[in-house]
């Protein structure tokens, strides 16, 4: 812990230890702020291990959890109101103590100059000169007082979410036309390979290789606006930022991204990495999905999945299987009861795949359960809890791989760009916004009723890129998308179902019947999986090379559907 001076009340740090807590205790700090939230990465200590360390020194604790970068009123105020409730010192820390500080920044905004403030930010290493605009705002009389009508900065694209589809976008945008302008709103400083983790949990990836810095991804031309966005004023073309930021565009790429909801299942956030309880679906989880499989020797294993639309809605069978394929390989599998929990009614959506992943079900003696929704987990108790036709079941579990219900982010379900379910509007052709014309969506966070894969992100980005310059030039849409996802079913170690489909379940495949049968487990889709497109993602997708995704005209789309 190297804590720094903010003012004669308040230190700010990076993450802590109870141990830290003590050494605190030792220089006089009587109160404890954290603005992490729990579980942000692997071995992060627990807010409830922190909090009892500091309450049996004497010490007040306090948690105002900050992430994503929204720095929303009420958490400014909590941190304002725990400073103003001391007077001795004070110490608030998060990962590197840049939330701590920008809290601290806007709590203080009207009582001390912006200048003074934004100096001793700087003093302590945090440069905070991009919040200078909100602090005189909020001192003025909140953020929201500042006229809507001047913007900060203003680009020929804005993009807001640098996961794949908004990297892989502004890429292929600023290869047909690097003249313009383009930024990306994006507050995280990592970008993950999410397609990996299954890997990663299957002891096949090392977790660390599917994660970069988001700087190294960026394409280079862009402007990296490092800040969450928090609100759309389609009428204006504008975009305002978490930090109260305001930028103006002529076309707007939205690429949020979907939410995973861990808090809609009772008791999961609290148990999650711990107590058997594990998930594919973040990247600090799933080395412990391998920890378990490889450590199982005998019990109770289930694999759950949520109501639709997913992430990868293949990710939550990926899991069973692999560890089926462990258990089977090291000759305890006849000592494990597996169990899928499907909130759906059928094992795949796309019926040309499922008699393969039919056969792998009856070879592992996995017991399906269709219609069956997890709503509850108690880790102490290793207990499982599911609403199903007949009511509630609880079952006991030595291992239990969890997929979350997944939501439109806030941000954009508040949003006039939302459709009913909170995400993005767009026609499922041109990825064209249905309301406002120079505003398209893809990737997880768009409304097009495909599945929420890598792959389709891939496809739609090239699509997109397209006809928001046909757009800019003030014509219409030309190139048409066709549904395409991709799922890679990993059925045994080396072997997967390859399954490639469009709107409406059509088997769309990318090679030829002869060398790829994605309705058969298969070597080669191994290969693919593990080796080249991982490679592909990182230098091609990223980079804007479209290798096998060339977008289409809209009419030759049409007729092919």
């Amino acid at each position: 812990m190297i804590p720094h001076k903010l003012d004669e009340k308040l230190l700010v740090c990076g993450q802590i230890t109870p141990e830290d807590i003590t050494q605190a205790a030792s220089a006089g700090v009587r109160l404890v702020i954290n603005n992490r939230p729990d579980r942000e990465e692997l071995g992060q200590p627990l807010s409830a291990d922190l909090k009892a360390q500091a309450e049996a020194l004497g010490i007040v604790y306090r948690h105002i959890p900050v992430s994503g970068g929204n720095f929303d009123e009420a958490s400014v105020a909590a941190f304002g109101d725990a400073l103003a409730s001391f007077d001795g010192p004070a110490l608030a820390f998060c990962r590197t103590g840049t939330r701590s500080t920008t809290l601290w920044a806007l709590s203080q905004a009207g009582s001390r100059p912006t200048a003074a403030i934004l100096s001793a930010a700087n003093a302590a290493g945090y440069d905070l000169s991009q919040l200078r605009d909100r602090i005189e705002a909020t001192g003025a009389g909140g953020p929201d007082s500042r006229a809507i009508d001047r913007p900060a900065a203003r680009y020929d694209v804005v993009i807001v979410g640098g996961g794949a589809g908004g990297i892989a976008t502004a890429a292929s945008i600023h290869k047909r036309d690097s003249s313009l302008s383009i930024a990306i709103i994006e507050p995280r400083t990592d970008h993950y390979y999410q397609p990996g983790w299954t890997m990663g949990g299957a002891g096949v990836f090392d977790p660390k290789t599917t994660c970069h810095s988001m700087a190294s991804v960026m394409p280079k031309g862009v402007t990296w606006i490092r800040e969450a966005a928090h609100s759309f004023q389609p009428e204006q073309d504008q975009v305002t930022t978490a930090n109260g930021s305001v930028i103006g565009y002529r076309a707007l790429v939205v690429a949020p991204g979907n939410v995973l909801d861990w808090d809609a299942i009772d008791g999961l956030a609290e148990t999650l990495g711990r107590n058997g309880v594990t998930s594919n679906y973040r990247y600090d989880t799933a080395p412990y999905t391998w920890d378990l499989v490889r450590n199982l020797r005998e019990g109770v294993a289930l694999f759950t999945q949520p109501p639709m639309p997913i992430k990868c809605a293949g990710a939550p069978q990926k899991a069973m299987y692999l560890s089926c394929d462990n258990w089977l390989e090291r000759g305890v599998l006849n000592n494990i009861d597996v169990a899928f929990h499907n909130a759906g009614g059928v094992l795949f959506g796309v019926k040309d795949y499922v008699p393969a992943l039919m056969g792998y079900v009856e070879r592992y003696g996995i017991d399906l359960n269709f219609e069956s929704t997890l709503i509850a987990v108690d880790g102490a108790a290793k207990t499982a809890t599911f609403r199903e036709k007949t009511g509630e079941v609880t079952r006991a579990f030595d291992m239990i791989h969890v997929t979350p219900p997944q939501i439109a982010p806030r941000f954009v379900a508040d949003s006039p760009l939302a459709d009913n379910a909170g995400y993005v509007e767009v026609d499922q052709v041109t990825m064209r916004h249905v309301r406002y014309p120079n505003i398209f969506g893809l990737g997880d966070g768009g409304s097009t009723p495909n599945a929420k894969t890598a792959a389709a992100a891939r496809k739609q980005a090239p699509i997109v890129a397209v006809n928001l310059l046909s757009v800019l030039k003030g014509e219409e849409p030309v190139a048409g998308y066709d549904g395409y996802g991709s799922c890679p079913l990993t059925v045994e170690k080396g072997k997967i179902v390859l399954a490639e489909f469009g709107y409406g379940g059509k088997v769309m495949p990318s090679f030829p019947k002869w060398l790829i049968d994605g309705t058969r487990p298969a070597r080669l889709s191994w290969l693919l999986k593990s080796e080249a497109l991982p490679w592909v993602y990182w230098n091609g997708m990223l980079k804007g090379h479209e290798w096998l995704v060339k977008p289409q005209p809209i009419a030759r789309v049409l007729q092919a559907a």
